[in-house]
């Protein structure tokens, strides 16, 4: 049995441009093959504001992931609406927050935080954000609310950040196969997941 591992932050703007293609290789994926996911924690706890310099490059960013991956829709109203934070630790512990009350609110977590980043304009940075989506998905507020503050989340993200650098993932989204003792790095394309299905 494989392990094809995807390494992920739930507010990595080019992993939310990789979410088609990674649905379609999931759906097409050989038999004796186990998709993983991985959280590679892209920014850890800050609370201070983004700075305007690296405000202007993510805004960039969005634009060339539009450029580069069309289609993917972005609302650009958050840069205007929101306080901006480099800090994407809340939401990686909003995941496993969501999968620890049920396994299948795992994958629903991401959705919602992807949502409600790049359409809704709302910062998944902030607790309260990340609470709200939670009862919206009928997860338990209240357990969610403590376990997404709780030393055995925040221990379990920092477990997946290490896994991930054993790996040697260095960028998000990677996708690594593991069989038994082999270890390989798949290259991937954004608009051609067979380039994937194929290798498998």
């Amino acid at each position: 049995m494989g392990i094809l591992y995807y390494i992920h932050d739930p507010m990595c703007s080019w992993c939310w441009a990789f979410r088609p293609a990674w649905e379609r290789i999931v759906h097409g994926l050989p038999p004796g093959i186990e998709p993983r996911l991985l959280l590679g924690g892209l920014a850890p706890d800050c609370d201070q504001p983004m700075p305007e310099a690296l405000r202007r490059k993510l805004r960039g960013v969005w634009r060339t992931i539009q450029r580069q991956v069309p289609g993917t829709p972005f609302n650009f109203a958050f840069w205007e609406r929101c306080t901006p934070r480099r800090s994407t630790y809340p939401a990686c512990r909003a995941v496993i927050a969501a999968r620890r009350q049920s396994p299948r609110s795992e994958e629903a977590m991401i959705l919602a935080i992807q949502r409600a980043y790049y359409l809704q304009a709302r910062n998944p940075s902030d607790a309260q954000t990340l609470c709200d989506l939670a009862a919206a998905l009928g997860l338990d507020p209240a357990r969610f609310a403590s376990d997404l503050a709780s030393p055995g989340v925040d221990a379990a993200l920092r477990g997946e950040i290490e896994q991930g650098a054993r790996l040697g993932v260095r960028t998000f989204p990677s996708l690594v196969l593991v069989d038994g003792a082999r270890t390989r790095h798949l290259p991937h394309d954004y608009l051609d997941p067979d380039l994937v299905l194929a290798r498998l």
